[in-house]
């Protein structure tokens, strides 16, 4: 087997055998790029490929040379002879030809830890963020703010365009804003981040990672290595263990981002103003105002610390204040995120499918006065009683989907019994709109059905986006009937 740990973008990648694991948007840039390094690349998945884009990728790649080995059946044994294992990030240790790669010392990457070897000598710095919930949202608002001080910025990872894509990528960045699961952690020994931030921390992909401990690991390890900030939720502590914890370079700083009025090193909230106590040359006196809470598209709590956090390391990076208000005030979030579909008969109907975790519903709920909450789908392991626990006093009723509805169920039967709860079976055409006629069925003028599953999907659904553009459909039909 050939020692791979010391190659990077100008080695000699000539003979190495490589296999990648995931023939999804990651999966094609790491066999794409291992192809054009001068790699022997083997690609396997369970499934084929799913529409035209992957399989007119998979007919470029087999064009190239590359050994495609896809369909039920392909991860069940490794291949022989293999000097390394390239990851898709949402591939489990426990897959077995994960497993067999592991348990024969062959080095197993992920398509980040690739993308951070394959570094060119003047390669823009790495802002890494990772966290339960929020890391889409600010890593956008950072790469908003870094667009609005001029700098050539990209938003990257977990957020949608691979790492991988983006370090390849001959047209010059200055900095890359990077979105990172704890998967691509877990996945990843070597990454040194300029500046890192942990936005917060609760259960979520236990059934992948095996416990908290393990799951609260890979997202510390974002900052190993960090250079300059390591920045921490205050009203999250777990945020700042993992800070003590870490292996950082001499001189990098602990940032803290509080709703509160800031402490030394830290950003906060002084009567609506965004402070900075941190990145001041007399930090002990004064503060540099950022902007206001009112310059947020969406002031929500949890919004407001998504924009200290992606404020903390743009100001490590050098931004100027201006430029943090400027990018605050243009950002708007993605789709499915806390969305206003429609207002029917005095009803708000929002689409936050966005919230596939505990952590996320429960933020969302607090958001609102009083909801019909739709809730449901794959729970990852997760539990619900303090998600209700800390939102009962909101719910106007339920409406449960999905497989694991019955989990959220039991949780609203120990902790909010008075509650009104609908179940909605099947994912048959017609599904939503039964959905959204039960939330309508509890609602009242004033109130807010909440689609914030505080599940994944994919039991019902492609995907969260899926799910909330059905929703969003059922909801404008209800609109057009009146």
């Amino acid at each position: 087997m050939r020692d791979v740990g010391g190659l990077g973008r100008h080695g000699s990648w000539d003979g190495v055998r490589a296999l990648v694991t995931g023939f999804g948007v990651s999966g094609f840039a790491a066999a794409d790029t291992l192809q054009h390094l001068g790699a022997d690349v083997t690609v396997v998945d369970e499934r084929a490929p799913g529409d035209d884009r992957r399989r007119e990728e998979a007919t470029l790649l087999e064009t190239l040379g590359v050994d495609l080995r896809l369909g039920p059946g392909s991860t069940t044994t490794l291949p022989d002879g293999l000097d390394l294992v390239v990851t898709s990030p949402g591939w489990a240790p426990t897959t077995p030809v994960l497993g067999q790669a592991l348990a024969s010392s062959v080095p197993v990457w992920g398509e980040v830890e690739l993308a951070w070897r394959l570094r060119d000598h003047d390669a823009p710095p790495w802002l890494c963020i990772t966290g339960t919930n929020g890391k889409t949202t600010t890593v956008q608002m950072l790469d908003a703010i870094l667009r609005a001080a001029g700098l050539r910025s990209a938003a990257v990872g977990n957020v949608g365009r691979p790492v991988l894509e983006a370090v390849m990528d001959p047209e010059p960045l200055d900095v890359l804003a990077i979105e990172l699961s704890s998967y691509q952690l877990h996945w990843s020994s070597s990454i040194a981040a300029e500046s890192a931030a942990v936005l917060n921390l609760a259960p979520d992909h236990l059934d992948w990672h095996g416990s908290m401990d393990a799951y609260q690991a890979a997202k510390g390890k974002v900052y190993e290595g960090v250079r300059r900030a390591c920045v921490y939720n205050v009203e999250d502590p777990a945020t700042e263990a993992l800070v003590m914890e870490a292996d950082v370079q001499e001189g990098a700083r602990a940032i803290g981002f509080t709703l509160g009025p800031p402490g030394l090193s830290m950003l906060g909230v002084v009567d609506g103003v965004l402070a900075d106590r941190a990145f001041v040359e007399d930090r002990r006196t004064s503060a540099a105002e950022l902007g206001s809470v009112s310059d947020l598209a969406d002031p929500a709590p949890h919004q407001v610390q998504n924009a200290l956090a992606a404020a903390a390391l743009a100001r490590a990076h050098g931004v100027q204040a201006g430029a943090v208000r400027d990018g605050l005030r243009t950002f708007r979030a993605g789709p499915h995120r806390a969305a206003e579909v429609a207002a029917v008969d005095g009803v708000r109907y929002v689409d936050d499918s966005k919230a596939t975790n505990a952590h996320a519903a429960e933020a969302s709920l607090l958001g609102v006065e009083s909801a019909v909450w739709i809730a449901g789908g794959m729970a990852k392991g997760a539990r619900f009683d303090e998600l209700v626990e800390h939102t009962r006093d909101r719910l106007r009723g339920a409406v449960l989907i999905g497989a694991d509805r019955e989990l959220v169920a039991e949780a609203l039967r120990r902790h909010a019994p008075d509650v009104p709860v609908l179940e909605v079976d099947g994912g048959e055409d017609g599904f939503m709109d039964r959905v959204v006629q039960a939330a309508r069925s509890m609602a009242r003028a004033g109130d807010t059905v909440l689609l914030a599953p505080a599940c994944a999907s994919f039991d019902q659904f492609r995907d969260y986006g899926a799910r909330g553009d059905a929703f969003a459909a059922a909801v404008h039909r209800l609109e057009a009937r009146g």
